[in-house]
C-alpha cells in the first residue's frame, strides 16, 4: 500500500528520493527504505509527503483498487476516480455507488453532462446553474459599472 503509493506517486511527479529527501529534510536511505516497505514514516512524515505530492494523508496509505483498472496512485487531494461505466445500446451509464453516495444522487437527480478535448463529465445541475447565476450576476454588476 504506502510503499507502493510512494514509489507511484514520486514517478509521476518526476522526483528521485533524493529530491523528495530533501523536501521532507530525512535522508535519501531513508525514504528509500519506506519505498522498500523496509520501514514506513511517522505521521509527521506522511503528513509532509502527502503536502508534497497533493494527496491526503489517507489516500497516501490506502492501496485504492479501481474496478475495471486495478491498482491506480492516490487521487490529488479533492479528486477521486470510482472505476470504468459501460455505455449500453440506449447511451445509459451506471454512476458507481461510491459517487451517488458521495454526490447524494438518487433517482430522479439531474445532472449536467461538460467536456473538453480530453473527455465529458457530469456536474450537479443544482452546482452548476448556481454557479452560473453567480456569473451572470458578476456580468450584470461589471456592464453597470462600465455604463
Amino acid at each position: 500500500m504506502l510503499k507502493e503509493n510512494l514509489m507511484m506517486l514520486r514517478n509521476i511527479h518526476g522526483f528521485s528520493q533524493e529530491q523528495i529527501a530533501e523536501k521532507i529534510n530525512i535522508s535519501r536511505q531513508a525514504y528509500a527504505k519506506w519505498e522498500s516497505g523496509a520501514t514506513v514514516p511517522d505521521i509527521e512524515k506522511c503528513s509532509l509527503l502527502a503536502k508534497v505530492y497533493g494527496v491526503t494523508v489517507d489516500s497516501l496509505i490506502k492501496d485504492e483498487q479501481v474496478e475495471g483498472i486495478g491498482t491506480v496512485p492516490p487521487a490529488p487531494a479533492g479528486k477521486s476516480l470510482w472505476g470504468t461505466v459501460t455505455v449500453n445500446d440506449r447511451g445509459q451509464i451506471v454512476i458507481p455507488k461510491a459517487a451517488r453516495d458521495k454526490y447524494d444522487l438518487s433517482a430522479g437527480s439531474r445532472l449536467i453532462v461538460v467536456g473538453d478535448e480530453t473527455g465529458i463529465a457530469l456536474v450537479p445541475a443544482e452546482t452548476f446553474e448556481a454557479g452560473m447565476r453567480r456569473v451572470m450576476e458578476y456580468a450584470s454588476l461589471d456592464a453597470n459599472r462600465n455604463e
